[in-house]
């Protein structure tokens, strides 16, 4: 695991190969004599997130990908890159303005990582721009039948119907919106499209144009079909006729912006007396909170961009120059409209009934999931595993279930029409105690939790709203259940949330159990959250931010310990994101002691791994495929006796200081099997799988000549699904 190398270059930059998608990583160099939190030990975070998405983007430019599935990782990919501007620009650009001169782990000011961000953002955009114009339009034009065009490519036969559309569709819904001495500048929402257009106005007596915002309507969908079935963005369109909106003055020219807005508002909670009051004023804050971004066609002329960075506030480092499409995250809605063979899709797929759930059902169809967990515990893997068939499952028989007293569950994001919420709701109405917990700060998602909150309020669920400074971040279901021979819980712990829609695009876990001890503490944090028990403490349950973090490293010193005794230490993880300084340090502290250290870390991760001395028994690698992988398992090889969790947090510091999250030890030998069994496969994925080298550099592996081809999403799909003994 020492083979490589940290870049003798301090300005290194990384490359995703084969793809060139550069990404500047800025390597600090290392001192021989570092210690554990220098600097250069630590990757930039911001770099990392940006990294992530140039993995993402690396998805659509694979050949391997379907057409159609390339369209929709370009997509993801935007709308990532719009989620980052939004939370960290805005984020750093808050800092910045209040002169905070912090830096972070990796020894960087709010102002210098802006200036990384901004080497390594541009790059990446004009690569999605590149990647639609050159390549995959051509294609859907050559392979599925879906020809999406520019309004300067429109044929004559077209133009009668494209017109008919702009007068019916268009323009009794537009609003121009005017500036001049009696009419401010308007005020634009967050990632709205807009026109520019500039009139010349001979009755004020002067040469400067008149200045009109025109907000294209993308509520009618982003494209326009013409009578050829061709496809124009609406945008295009409605600059082409913009000047029926002003009848008797003089168009001059119109081009296209789009507006960022920072979402790191930082709702003072302290302060709000009414924290759904609060989230109310977030939401319609952050619909016109700072402009961190403005994107421009490459086009627009310096005078109009100097316009809008004057009224919109912003310095020319945050202008980003498009092409003549902007907003690509749009281009999902294209995927529906293609015609072609099964070639253009991943294959389908749906998920079978968990084996175990399958056979009970077979030998007693009348029987409960309560009986089945109550002989053993039960692990479900989704996608694989389908979500309806046991997650849900179990909470619409709890909801039905006579002997059933109580449900108490927590709620970050959900679907819409929740079949959860409705099982809550019928559990409440039949006269069982439902207690939830909304999270009504999950990030772009307030507006949903809110409402399903008020809906099960009304059907008489005790819904609590969260912590003042704390998001309710963890997985988890308690049902207490009258048995035959006594009350007893039943317990559901998982790593993603209770939503039916992206338990089929993301991977997660989820453990059932009748645990006792496990139900006893879940009790306990229930009541914690929803009452005051400040002195609260857990037998099984690793819990944030109390004690999960101080949890954890004491597991890492064990591996370490056992290492410098001679016996064999290990520790391999799968998470989302890595960035808590903590940690990281005991990371490093146990490579050093001689512990192998495997991490799969599908996001951003600080850790440099490979680093001589430091972390050379570290090895990091990224996994990325058709599904999303969301979930966290961690395991500790302990002497022989295994030490298997699952949960809902990461090792980041937001979810170990700032969430209220729950970490469940696994403690059926057979489960603790199939999840070492399941990482084994996702270290050794073939094709799916990114190195990160000491240099900063994501490498994708390729499959070797004879060698396996089938990467871990493919061969779970196949249903090489891991044994439980």
């Amino acid at each position: 695991m020492g083979e490589h190398e940290p870049s003798a270059n301090p300005e290194a930059a990384r490359s995703h190969e084969p793809y060139g998608l550069p990404v500047a990583v800025h390597v600090q160099q290392v001192p021989n004599t570092a210690e554990l939190d220098d600097p250069g030990l630590y990757f930039n975070r911001e770099l990392g997130d940006l990294d992530f998405d140039a993995r993402v983007l690396a998805q659509a430019m694979d050949p391997r990908t379907p057409l159609l599935e390339r369209v929709r990782f370009v997509s993801i990919a935007a709308s990532n890159l719009d989620e980052f501007v939004m939370k960290r620009v805005g984020g750093l650009l808050r800092q910045q303005a209040a002169g905070v001169q912090s830096t972070s782990i990796d020894g960087r000011t709010a102002s210098e990582q802006l200036a990384l961000i901004g080497d390594a953002m541009r790059p990446l955009y004009r690569k999605m721009e590149t990647l639609w114009r050159d390549e995959l339009r051509p294609e859907l034009r050559r392979r599925a039948t879906l020809d999406v065009i520019d309004i300067d490519d429109v044929t004559d036969d077209e133009w009668d119907g494209l017109e008919r559309v702009f007068e019916r569709d268009l323009y009794p819904i537009v609003t121009p919106l005017a500036v001049d001495s009696g009419r401010p500048f308007p005020l634009i929402s967050n990632l709205s499209l807009s026109l520019a257009v500039r009139l010349d106005a001979p009755t004020t007596g002067t040469d400067e144009p008149l200045f009109v915002r025109i907000k294209v309507p993308t509520n009618l969908g982003r494209f326009v079909r013409t009578t050829r079935g061709r496809l124009v963005p609406i945008e295009q369109l409605l600059e082409r006729y913009v000047d029926r909106f002003f009848p008797g003055a003089h168009v001059r020219d119109a081009y296209r912006f789009r507006v960022t807005r920072n979402a790191d508002t930082r709702m003072d909670e302290e302060e709000a007396d009414d924290l759904l009051a609060a989230i109310g004023a977030e939401l319609r804050e952050r619909r016109f909170a700072p402009v961190v971004r403005i994107e421009v066609e490459r086009r627009m002329p310096e005078d109009v961009r100097a316009y809008l960075m004057r009224q919109l506030d912003v310095t020319a480092d945050r202008v980003q120059e498009a092409d003549r499409v902007l907003a690509l995250a749009d281009l999902s809605e294209l995927i529906d409209q293609a015609e072609g063979g099964p070639e253009l899709h991943f294959p389908p797929f749906q998920g079978v009934t968990a084996e175990r759930i399958a056979e009970h059902d077979e030998i007693a169809p009348s029987g409960s999931l309560f009986d089945l967990i109550r002989q053993r515990d039960l692990l479900v893997h989704h996608p694989y595993e389908r979500f309806e068939t046991s997650t849900q499952r179990f909470i619409e028989e709890a909801a039905r279930d006579p002997k059933v007293l109580a449900i108490k569950q927590t709620l970050y994001r959900t679907s819409a029409n929740s079949p959860v919420v409705a099982a809550l709701v019928r559990a409440a109405e039949s006269g069982k105690q439902v207690a939830v917990l909304v999270e009504v700060k999950a990030r772009f998602d307030e507006a949903n939790n809110i409402e399903w909150g008020q809906r099960l309020e009304e059907a008489g669920v005790h819904v609590s709203y969260g912590l003042v400074g704390l998001k309710i971040h963890t997985k988890m279901v308690l049902v207490v259940r009258r048995d035959d021979d006594g009350i007893r819980t039943y317990a559901h712990v998982g790593t993603g949330n209770y939503n039916a829609q992206t338990a089929r695009l993301y991977t997660d876990l989820g453990l059932f159990t009748a645990h006792a001890g496990i139900g006893s503490d879940l009790a306990d944090l229930f009541h914690h959250i929803t009452g005051y028990a400040p002195g609260q403490t857990y037998e099984h349950l690793l819990v944030a931010p109390w004690e999960m973090r101080d949890a954890f490293i004491r597991r890492i010193e064990r591996e370490a310990e056992h290492a410098r005794a001679g016996r064999t230490a290990r520790i391999v993880a799968k998470m989302n994101g890595l960035d808590d300084g903590p940690i990281i340090q005991a990371l490093y502290a146990a490579s050093q002691a001689g512990v192998d250290v495997e991490l799969i870390v599908r996001g951003h991760c600080r850790l440099r791994p490979g680093v001589p001395g430091v972390s050379e028994r570290i090895r990091v690698i990224s996994i990325l495929g058709r599904f999303l992988e969301h979930d966290r398992v961690f395991s500790f090889y302990n002497d022989g006796d295994l030490d298997v969790l699952i949960g809902s947090a990461d090792w980041k510091r937001r979810n170990l200081s700032d969430r209220i999250e729950a970490i469940v030890p696994v403690h059926d030998v057979g489960l603790k099997a199939r999840l070492m069994n399941y990482l084994e496969q996702a270290l050794a994925d073939p094709r799916g799988a990114w190195d990160l080298h000491a240099d900063g550099r994501y490498v994708q592996r390729t499959p070797k000549a004879g060698g396996p081809h089938t990467g871990l999403q493919e061969a779970l799909m196949a249903g090489v699904m891991p044994p439980e003994d």
